[in-house]
């Protein structure tokens, strides 16, 4: 199923500035988008999210890592994902930063994520 960005964009503008739960419910609901690029799970249920901070005014802090340091999208996947959240009505500035620390492990992944990936 794709996801209709413009209608979204669109459903989002109507509406008035949102409160910072319902930001953070916006931009966990787009980083549920985001695939990483050897799995097909996405980066929030596998567990790559390691914080995500949302402030008052629409700054998103996010720590995140990858599945291994070699990974060949290491350059490039966090510059991804900050443009994919700033497209989050709502979202004012968007600052990603990548760790190794600590290691990420299947144990960081939700039951859904190891469903899909027939772990369960």
């Amino acid at each position: 199923m794709m996801f209709d960005w413009k209608k979204f964009s669109e459903q989002q503008q109507e509406q008035q500035p949102p409160e910072i739960g319902e930001l953070e419910a916006r931009v966990i609901e787009m980083l549920r988008t985001i695939y990483d690029p050897e799995m097909p799970v996405n980066i929030y249920d596998l567990g790559l999210i390691y914080a995500l901070n949302v402030k008052p005014g629409g700054d998103v802090d996010i720590s995140m890592t990858l599945t291994a340091p070699n990974c060949p999208v290491a350059q490039t996947f966090p510059q991804h994902v900050q443009e994919t959240l700033a497209c989050v009505p709502g979202v004012a500035e968007v600052k990603v930063e990548l760790v190794w620390e600590p290691q990420w492990g299947r144990e960081r992944m939700t039951e859904a994520a190891k469903l899909e990936l027939g772990m369960l």
